[in-house]
């Protein structure tokens, strides 16, 4: 990260000077500062929401649960890590929230997982290998329902707005398993040993990560209510909840019968959260636990990641900002446009191949431009679609996790991530050809 961000301020600076645009990348470099907080504390609400959901689940036992359904897959992942850690939870969870499509829900899950990881950290700043895999993991876009982009497209008046569903699906499981294997592969190199990074680490900022990651106190045994047996009566009123729910649904389909995945598509985007929400309390209050205090102890969690991440997002979107601003985005493209037309990439979709690794917001707004240019029912329309729904802005999400757990190394994270990344626009260009 640290090559990465000094590549993209001294590339803004030295490119703004060559095309006259030095006043955008200084007023760039102001906004993005300004833009960085505003993204932190909108990430506020919802981390201290989601954690507090999370820690309701924990008490109620359901990520002892999971952890023990998945065992099998998850300690061939992370072998390093105990199948009942907290950590599992979290980052299945995580996982989880991505592949529906929960957007920002995922991000206090993922902030959590890697608390939870570096309590097992034996180098205090420095990524260590199950980090890396989940970061490659999560950057790898995994996504089974990208409703967002369907949403757009819908909005667009896409004949078919589903269409990219399956593409999207094919092209992020080969973008993940290329994360898997290449962090695999690399993790016991000697170039990227946790201990080579541990030695220039400073002794202060190693003492104080240690502290704030050691310095969690255990949770006493009275407050594990995840063991206790849940109430035959309290466990009835989660099934009426449910049964209220089919029954729901069902009115709404029977309102338009014709809609067809329309209909079901709204359905999903907007009771999805609303239902977790109320599946989680109820769920919880069966299980004996205190579900109002529960929620309040972990939404606390979230504002002291809410103060650690603050640095490292102001740090990269100013980079990212000014970059862009200075027209080396544009430049890039026009020198990497020869090469990627031998391979049968569009010229049009490049500025979202390029874009979608640095900024959410920015892809959205490239995908969106392109396909009110091009239609949604283009072919280019289509792959930009696909493209946004199957990756994921590494260098965001490395900024973001990185910075919640004060990691100074992140060893062969950024290799690892890139790597997917550009295995999740190879497969979207390939399953695009295939499903257009």
């Amino acid at each position: 990260m640290n090559g990465i961000f000094i590549a993209l301020i001294v590339g803004a600076v030295v490119t703004g000077a060559f095309s006259g645009k030095m006043p955008e990348v200084s007023q760039s470099g102001i906004d993005s500062a300004k833009n960085a907080v505003e993204i932190a504390i909108g990430l506020l609400g919802m981390m201290a929401l989601w954690l507090g959901f999370m820690r309701v689940l924990q008490d109620a036992g359901v990520m002892r649960s999971i952890a023990r359904g998945l065992a099998p897959l998850m300690r061939r992942l992370f072998p390093e890590i105990p199948a009942e850690h907290p950590a599992m939870g979290a980052m299945i969870m995580n996982i989880a929230a991505n592949m529906l499509g929960l957007g920002n829900a995922a991000t206090p899950f993922g902030l959590k997982a890697m608390q939870e990881l570096n309590k097992l950290n034996q180098h205090k700043g420095v990524a260590t290998n199950s980090m890396v895999l989940f970061l490659a993991i999560n950057t790898s876009g995994v996504a089974v329902l990208p409703l967002g982009v369907i949403a757009i497209r819908a909005s667009l008046g896409a004949q078919n707005t589903a269409g990219i569903a399956v593409p999207t699906i094919l092209a992020t499981l080969c973008s993940t398993l290329v994360g898997v294997l290449v962090a695999k592969a690399l993790q016991g190199r000697a170039s990227f040993a946790p201990e080579r990074y541990a030695k220039n680490a400073d002794p202060e900022d190693r003492a104080a990560v240690s502290s704030l990651a050691d310095g969690v106190p255990a949770r006493p045994e009275s407050e594990r209510s995840g063991e206790a047996r849940a109430s035959a009566t309290r466990l009835l009123l989660l099934g009426l909840f449910l049964v209220a729910l089919v029954v729901g649904v069902y009115l709404q389909v029977g309102r338009d019968p014709a809609a067809g995945w329309d209909q079901a598509r709204k359905i999903l985007s907007s009771w999805l959260l609303p239902v977790l929400m109320g599946f989680i309390v109820l769920f919880g209050f069966a299980h004996r636990t205190k579900v109002y205090e529960s929620l309040v102890k972990g939404a606390r969690e979230g504002f002291d990641i809410f103060v650690m991440i603050i640095p490292f997002l102001v740090a990269i979107l100013v980079a990212v900002g000014m970059f862009r601003a200075s027209g080396a985005l544009d430049w890039l493209i026009a020198v990497l446009q020869p090469v990627t037309s031998l391979v049968g990439f569009p010229a049009e979709a490049l500025p979202m191949a390029l874009v979608r690794p640095l900024s959410g917001s920015g892809a959205m707004g490239v995908m969106t431009e392109t396909m009110t240019q091009y239609g949604p029912d283009s072919f280019v329309g289509f792959l930009v679609s696909v493209m946004n729904g199957s990756t994921e802005t590494t260098f965001y999400v490395l900024a973001l996790y990185m910075g919640s757990i004060h990691a100074r190394a992140a060893r062969h994270a950024v290799i690892a991530c890139l790597a997917a990344d550009v295995t999740g626009m190879a497969a979207a260009l390939l399953w695009s050809r295939l499903f257009f």
